[in-house]
């Protein structure tokens, strides 16, 4: 009898093996400074992210995120790996159950005379279930669940971008319908002025050369209009690439509608960093990779050591032709198989090494993710305060500058003014209205990129059955 399947051998190798367990990697910690250095808008007060959207008071911005996130491609591929990750899942949790397999045979055979033709029936059921000794198809049960924990958060993270997305787009289209209201304000009293300009040159009372500088000045107007319309068509074009809305219905809501910029969109900022982070989606899928890999070396490491499998069958047969009819009835336990792993020119070796590289670069990435994490929140409290300084001087700036323009207006209607003047005033005042609308959308845009870096709202107990706007 070979050593190797003496019973007393493989007692004494499961005895010295017992004790080879597998040793997770050390706990990576996220790289998070203690508090945060910018300022946090309203002392970090205000609402919660998850409401911020229904909180804009703007059903069809609601409404557009609901058929954006319908509509996206980017939903559909988180959706199918979540599948895929949950289908690996249930293959690495049967991996520790014990198989069963039916198996019917049904024959007719003729053999050389004298022997009659035959009919053989049979049937059994085998099982086999292996002890998993070491822990290499627990590991892989973990890593798989990690995974499909992290395809879940990657959905709740297309989720949250989308939604920032559709919402940038929504608000530069209302922008941009703003910018039209100020252009064509713009480009009305250029072309009152130029009537003026036209009668007083034909009384005389104003040289030709004024007369066509008013013109020039309503067609540079009038420009000016078309082109910006022409943005907000575009966005329109974009928004209903976005969402798959039909463009004419998109249009009827938006004429029902007007839009307002959010003044002061609250959003709860916690005064720690590591708060914002616990709350990331994006995160949550890198820690959930970094689990997974880490369990990926237990499986690794599991495979250097021995394999314990059982297998049996129960089964029965039943023969019959013209002169015998007869049946048996069979069952085995057994093999019990101890698989002793001696030499395999190093692979084991190298894919344990292999699996130990995968887990630092994805303990790397989840350190880089983190510290992106602490940046975005960061840059976006800076634009917040940096904009909110800036908007009470803009909306000075506005006021004086219209205030000047009104006055050097009824200069030039009284003939105490000339026209080059009142087209300076005039441009002053239109560079002033547009500084404050683009100020506006810009601190809107930096809300959203709040929105977004702070994890939008999204809460790890979210299941993928929810449906509702982040």
């Amino acid at each position: 009898m070979p050593l190797s399947s003496h019973p007393r051998f493989a007692v004494f190798a499961l005895a010295l093996l017992a004790g080879c367990a597998t040793a997770p990697p050390a706990q990576v910690t996220r790289e998070a400074p203690p508090q945060w250095q910018a300022p946090l808008p309203h002392e970090g007060s205000g609402a919660a992210l998850s409401a911020w959207w229904r909180g804009q008071g703007d059903v069809l911005l609601a409404d557009l995120i609901d058929a954006a996130q319908a509509a996206s491609p980017n939903l559909a591929t988180a959706r199918a790996q979540i599948a895929d990750a949950r289908a690996t899942r249930v293959g690495a949790g049967a991996a520790l159950l014990p198989t069963l397999d039916g198996n019917l045979q049904a024959s007719r055979s003729s053999a050389q005379p004298p022997l009659p033709m035959a009919t053989v029936l049979q049937g059994a059921l085998q099982a086999r279930w292996e002890a998993d000794l070491f822990g290499a198809n627990r590991a892989g049960r973990d890593a798989a669940e990690a995974r499909l924990a992290g395809a879940q958060a990657g959905w709740h993270e297309a989720r949250v971008t989308l939604a920032a997305e559709t919402a940038s787009q929504y608000y530069q289209l209302r922008t941009c319908e703003k910018l039209v209201e100020v252009a064509a304000a713009d480009a009305a009293s250029r072309s009152e002025t130029a009537r003026l300009t036209s009668l007083a040159a034909d009384a005389g009372f104003q040289a030709p050369a004024t007369a066509a500088l008013a013109r020039a000045t309503t067609a540079e107007g009038n420009s000016r209009l078309v082109q910006q319309r022409a943005s907000c068509d575009i966005d329109i074009k974009a928004l209903v690439a976005l969402t798959a809305m039909p463009e004419a219905e998109l249009r009827r809501r938006l004429q029902q509608q007007p839009g307002v910029l959010p003044q002061e969109a609250a959003l709860r900022i916690p005064a720690l960093p590591a708060a914002v982070l616990a709350q990331r989606p994006d995160l949550a899928r890198a820690a959930s990779e970094l689990a997974g890999a880490a369990a990926d070396i237990g499986a690794a490491d599991a495979q250097r050591y021995p394999r314990l499998t059982l297998a049996g069958s129960v089964g029965a047969a039943r023969f019959r032709s013209s002169t015998i009819t007869g049946s048996l009835e069979t069952w085995s336990i057994g093999p019990v198989a101890l698989t002793l792993p001696i030499f395999d020119g190093g692979r084991r070796a190298a894919n344990l090494d292999a699996a130990r590289e995968r887990y630092e670069a994805a303990a790397s990435r989840y350190r880089a993710a983190a510290r992106q994490a602490v940046r975005e929140v960061e840059q976006a409290l800076v634009t917040l305060d940096a904009t909110a300084r800036r908007g009470e001087d803009a909306r000075v700036a506005v006021e004086g500058y219209s205030a000047s323009f009104a006055g050097i207006e009824a200069r030039y209607r009284s003939g105490l003014a000339s026209l080059l003047e009142l087209e300076e005033a005039r441009r002053i005042r239109l560079t002033a209205e547009t500084a404050l609308l683009s100020l506006l959308n810009e601190r809107t845009a930096a809300w959203i990129s709040l929105y977004r870096a702070a994890g939008g709202g999204w809460d790890g107990a979210l299941t993928i059955s929810e449906r509702t706007t982040p």
